[in-house]
């Protein structure tokens, strides 16, 4: 799940199975090993292809047709050289019914690379002090354990179509840049990424990503301080100021809520140098469009108005110039999207109690949503996600898949 203080810690234990007898069980040892195989592999944003592989493979050895499996270019469009585009695989219909998306995405954050999953209990923690990967590792486990079961045992379906991918961490941009035309028109669309089994998240928060590119006048720091400006001391009182007018972190105007920070600095080579540029990366996030827009807007002004305010001793001030752009919009599902009403019969025929849940971070379901499919995102027992602590729950993550498969086959 990208970047965000409201991926959800909320894991509800799963209760005991209800399985009718008309659906299918998976087999969830062989998916216990697809998530610990797939959670040591490396794959950050834009590096995902050894990922890819590993997913082709597992489908080619369940007897997918090579035909089947296709990747699209998104990377060819996001800011990183990404080594691969998002992985489809598209199955005709056995049975009637409207085509179903089942997706999670591929890539970690760099804090997973040289994760060692390892079991204790119902748990699993990385055995070295990196983030397991569960986030979103366990996500592709529940889909691509939904895939082969069906593809192994011919199970009849509807009309489907699997995604993974790309890109998710950096912005959501392999959702964004996805090529519509291989996914056949999905009617209803699931995405597995993070926390309860029971948890349908059917709205997420938008957001803007600032650079802010502050730019002053060098001088001799010990020789001639005044000659100089600061972008150092530009960016500081810009700072300062945003934080005591209630403008970084959580930002509440009134009945007007948001959230922001800065999340990167960088600027200076010597502190004998009056630093001439300091880079800045920000973002701006809200459920309102118009809010959202309304803190952008005070971050841009907070640096133009400190830059004027920092002179040399004959007046030249510094600058500030910021670029945006929006990362996602928000969106919220309506209650009685066929999705919405599909995941929870499934989470109840599995011994669970659905519950809606709206996010203040970004999923993949925010830009396919706002490409005309309209996503729910369920958990699958991921914890603590970009942190040493990230762990996943075993039995939450089973529970998915039992809801995942159902989902697929349409016997929720």
């Amino acid at each position: 799940m990208s970047t965000t203080r409201s991926k959800s810690k909320m894991i509800r234990r799963a209760k005991p199975v209800v399985t009718a007898d008309a659906a299918p069980e998976p087999d969830l040892r062989a998916a216990q090993k697809l998530v610990l195989a797939l959670m040591a592999i490396p794959g950050r944003s834009g590096e995902e292809k050894q990922v890819c592989d590993f997913i082709i493979d597992q489908l080619r050895k369940a007897g997918a047709p090579a035909a089947a499996i296709r990747t699209d270019q998104a990377h060819r469009h996001t800011p990183l050289d990404g080594q691969v585009g998002n992985l489809v695989l598209r199955l005709p219909g056995t049975i009637r019914g409207p085509r179903r998306l089942l997706m999670a995405h591929m890539d970690t954050v760099p804090l997973c690379v040289g994760s060692k999953p390892t079991v204790k209990g119902k748990t699993v923690r990385s055995a070295v002090p990196t983030g397991l990967g569960a986030d979103d590792r366990a996500g592709c486990a529940v889909t691509l354990t939904a895939a082969c079961e069906i593809l192994r045992r011919k199970l009849p379906h509807p009309p489907l179509v699997f995604l993974w991918p790309v890109q998710e961490e950096i912005g959501l941009f392999g959702a964004r840049h996805a090529n519509l035309a291989l996914l056949g028109q999905p009617k209803l669309a699931f995405n597995w990424d993070g926390g309860s089994a029971e948890k349908l998240t059917i709205g997420a928060t938008g957001a803007y990503r600032l650079q802010i590119v502050v730019t002053g006048l060098a001088s001799h720091a010990g020789g001639a301080p005044e000659q100089g400006v600061s972008a150092i001391a530009i960016a500081g009182l810009a700072i300062a100021e945003l934080q005591r007018n209630g403008w970084l972190g959580d930002v509440r105007k009134g009945e007007q809520r948001g959230t922001s920070t800065i999340g990167v600095i960088a600027g200076g080579a010597a502190t004998n140098v009056v630093t001439d540029r300091v880079e800045l990366k920000a973002e701006a996030r809200s459920h309102d469009p118009k809010f959202r827009q309304v803190i952008r807007d005070a971050i841009i002004k907070a640096f133009e108005t400190a830059a004027g305010e920092v002179r040399s001793i004959t007046g030249i001030c510094g600058k500030a110039v910021t670029e945006s752009r929006l990362d996602y919009e928000s969106f919220k599902l309506a209650e009685d999207e066929p999705a919405i009403r599909a995941a929870e019969a499934a989470v109840r025929a599995t011994g669970g109690e659905p519950f809606h849940f709206v996010s203040n971070g970004g999923l993949d379901a925010n830009w396919l949503s706002a490409r005309g499919i309209p996503t729910v995102t369920l958990g699958c027992g991921q914890m603590n996600p970009h942190m040493i602590t990230e762990q996943l729950n075993l039995d939450v993550f089973h529970h998915a898949c039992r809801i995942a498969l159902r989902l697929a086959t349409g016997t929720e």
